[in-house]
């Protein structure tokens, strides 16, 4: 039996998050300064927005940038990727495995371009859409059954320069917008984690 300073000095046990209420979600973006703010980066740019509203700092962890955020009961573990675009599915994978989240608890916030700027649409499952991040997810998990919510960046660019856009600066007029739809954003993903994915399709899409 412990005397009352063994007690005192016992290490106490870490306390184990139940997996029904962990949620990993992933915000595809490249890596440096240069893609701060470009379009193909919102995933990044999601995260940034909803990790500084909360007073949440992003550490340097394996395959990625990882802050956690508590609301509800439940924790987000927020990833961003600082692998390659195209080889963001690795670092999915691993933080999948490393906090044991269910797969149907994931969700991965990337651009479309074939969605007006700012327009919300959340899918379970879908094909990568020519997304290079996208596609090394399905390839890493093996299915296109994950949940992802797709940002509309619009496609108003003239032929060819389809890699100028996604990888350039919003313009002025999408920068005035993109503090309220960063907020629309933030409650989608608390949404997910608290309402389930249904109800955020059905509250959220389209809008």
């Amino acid at each position: 039996m412990l005397s009352f300073f063994g007690r005192l000095l016992a290490k106490t046990p870490k306390e184990e998050i139940s997996p029904m209420k962990k949620f990993l979600i992933v915000g595809l973006g490249n890596i440096g300064p240069k893609y701060h703010n470009t379009r193909h980066n919102i995933g990044f740019k999601i995260l940034d927005f909803l990790a500084e509203k909360e007073g949440l700092t992003f550490e340097s962890q394996k395959l990625g940038d990882v802050a956690t955020y508590k609301f509800k009961g439940r924790t987000f573990i927020l990833l961003k990727p600082s692998t390659f675009m195209n080889l963001s599915g690795k670092a999915v994978n691993y933080w999948l495995q490393k906090e044991k989240v269910p797969l149907e608890h994931l969700m991965v916030i990337t651009d479309d371009l074939n969605l007006t700027f700012g327009t919300i649409r959340v899918k379970t499952k879908g094909s990568d859409g020519g997304h290079n991040g996208l596609k090394d997810i399905q390839a890493q998990l093996g299915t296109t059954n994950y949940n992802r919510f797709r940002f509309g960046i619009s496609d108003a660019f003239s032929h060819g320069r389809q890699v100028d856009y996604v990888l350039g600066e919003w313009d002025e007029e999408e920068n005035k917008k993109l503090p309220e739809r960063l907020e629309k954003s933030a409650e989608v993903i608390r949404s997910f984690g608290t309402a389930g994915i249904n109800n955020t399709m059905n509250t959220f899409n389209g809008k």
